[in-house]
């Protein structure tokens, strides 16, 4: 900075104000600062700011198998939003989720000095390890319950499972047949919800849900099997993933989509539209979520850990060539 300084003709105070984009810079000095800086290839020296300021301009995240979609997306929204807020971000992504894995990745991060956490904490065996965050610890977490100990942001599964069935319902089926979501899922359960939901208050016929694990080959098990049953004509799966699996059951069995049965999903991967046909599916505003998330965390570093809110992103529909009004 005193190279800069020197090089610039301005005091060591001046370009502490320019880096920290100080307000009461005039214009030509803030520029020819910003030149020196270049010139001389300047880059501030993060650990010494932390020392000054004690915060690392660091935040943690906690995920679980972001092999997955959801998660992945989770994860670059918080990245994408933390970035532009000036924060880096350090991940630890867990293999399986429990109490004392968890405990043990918020142990790693506070290690790290970070200033705060975000949690992807879609399973309800993770939500035990949440009660004993370090004491002071700014924190929130993506799609958690609702008797959460720590803010949560979280899409609308329930509507959106709502907005699957309901679409299906207009198309004039008498029924939605529904593949799940893993049980221990916090997404799941929502996703249940909201399809059970709109059958009943329409006073339709619930049938039997069948259990998926979020991947195609569920997928398409179930669909062999649904393909098998009489009287089906409408399907809501829990994701886009396990969709593209019942499209290609259906297809083998000689099953046309939509002529003889609808498929919604949920998600709208990118791959959705360009699936045979292009899958009518729920949408989710992973960027939306990102960006609460970082809001509601540094408005926590600024002010202290806040109360337990909910903060509920509104999913969309997307309708595509997978459905059609029952024959």
């Amino acid at each position: 900075m005193a190279d800069v300084a020197r090089e610039a003709g301005v005091s060591h105070q001046t370009v502490s104000r320019v880096l920290n984009d100080h307000p009461n810079v005039r214009a030509d000095t803030r520029a020819r600062v910003e030149e020196a800086i270049t010139r001389l290839g300047y880059r501030r020296n993060l650990v010494a700011r932390a020392l000054v300021t004690k915060r690392s301009r660091t935040l943690g995240v906690v995920s679980f198998d972001t092999t997955l979609y959801g998660p992945a997306s989770t994860i670059y929204g918080i990245e994408q939003a933390a970035r532009t807020a000036g924060y880096f971000v350090s991940i630890v992504s867990l293999k399986s989720i429990d109490s004392d894995n968890v405990r043990d990745a918020l142990g790693y991060l506070t290690e790290q000095g970070v200033d705060g956490v975000v949690v992807v904490a879609p399973q309800r065996s993770a939500w035990r390890a949440l009660e004993n965050l370090p004491s002071g610890m700014p924190a929130v977490a993506v799609e958690g319950m609702h008797n959460a100990c720590v803010p949560v942001v979280c899409i609308d599964q329930v509507e959106g499972a709502r907005l699957a069935t309901r679409h299906l319902l207009d198309q004039g089926h008498e029924t939605v047949w529904h593949v799940t979501g893993p049980a221990d899922w916090l997404e799941t359960e929502g996703r249940i919800t909201g399809w059970r939901a709109v059958l009943e208050e329409a006073g339709r016929p619930v049938p039997e849900p069948l259990a998926g694990d979020w991947s195609p080959r569920a997928g398409y098990e179930a669909g062999k099997s649904l393909a098998a049953m009489k009287g089906v004509t409408a399907i809501f799966t829990a994701n886009d993933q396990m969709a593209l699996g019942v499209l290609r059951a259906l297809s083998e069995k000689g099953v046309r989509v939509p002529d003889d049965i609808s498929v919604v999903g949920f998600d709208d991967i990118p791959e959705s539209e360009f699936f045979s046909p292009p899958l009518t599916t729920v949408r989710q505003d992973f960027a939306a979520v990102g960006r609460q998330c970082i809001e509601v965390l540094l408005r926590q570093i600024d002010t202290g850990p806040a109360t337990a809110e909910r903060l509920v992103v509104p999913p969309g529909f997307v309708v595509r060539s997978s459905t059609a009004p029952a024959r």
